[in-house]
């Protein structure tokens, strides 16, 4: 994983390690981190997104206090086992929801091409 696919927004209200430790800890709920993947060290995403070292520490210590990642000295940083009670969807229960979505949507005049920019963005957000 590379700290590519977060963003960090300067401008928001939001603290920058709340927005890093949000964005992390979705990608592992939802499993697109997965166990055992490996994360890059503090230094390197801090390097990444442009941010202090201690930003990326405190949103790494906010992930190891919710179970969600263990650090270990000489394997770094590592996506946890999730914890008991997080559950994951499947395909049917996203699928369900996405076509549930997708009429509401068209219901309001929507067409295909802003039902998918509209997901796009909610993903972004």
């Amino acid at each position: 994983m590379s700290g590519a696919g977060l963003r960090v927004d300067t401008t928001s209200p939001v603290p920058p390690y709340e927005q890093i430790r949000a964005q992390l800890a979705a990608l592992i709920s939802t499993g697109r981190l997965s166990e055992g993947e490996r994360l890059p060290t503090v230094r390197q995403l801090a390097a990444d997104l442009g941010l202090a070292t201690g930003t990326v520490a405190r949103a790494y210590r906010e992930l190891e206090a919710a179970s969600l990642i263990r650090t270990r000295r000489g394997a770094g940083t590592r996506v946890a086992p999730l914890p008991e009670g997080v559950h994951r969807p499947d395909r049917a229960e996203l699928a369900a929801l996405a076509r549930r979505f997708a009429d509401q949507a068209r219901a309001l005049g929507a067409d295909d091409t802003e039902v998918v920019a509209a997901v796009r963005e909610a993903l972004r957000a």
